[in-house]
């Protein structure tokens, strides 16, 4: 059992930055994929970022070019680097991983706002 815990949310007006953080209780070198998704108030949880076991990643349309995603297998942790964040960025963010991509974090809460 891999337990997920995200940190670095928190409160930030439109156009700063945050980083977020998941550490793994576990070794993150076997996960193949790990994700960061979010879901705001009402909506739909949505895949914002992922990146493969060789560093490959992927972005959703409404954060390319101000979010990355990292990942450092020997800190068991992967990132989410966060910039120009906007009002529609709020939402709780959670990071998935695991060797079978069936674990999830807790999740931790980003508000943009002035």
């Amino acid at each position: 059992q891999v337990q997920l815990v995200e940190s670095g949310g928190g409160l930030v007006q439109p156009g700063g930055s945050l980083r977020l953080s998941c550490a793994a209780s576990g070794s993150i070198f076997d996960m193949p994929v790990m994700a960061w998704y979010r879901q705001a108030p009402g909506k739909q949880r949505e895949l914002v970022a992922s990146i493969t076991s060789l560093g490959s990643t992927t972005y959703a349309d409404f954060v390319k070019g101000r979010f990355t995603i990292s990942r450092d297998n020997a800190r068991n942790t992967m990132y989410l680097q966060m910039n120009n964040l906007k009002p529609e960025d709020t939402a709780v963010y959670s990071c998935r991983g695991g060797t079978a991509y069936n674990f999830w974090g807790q999740g931790t809460q980003v508000t943009v706002s002035s």
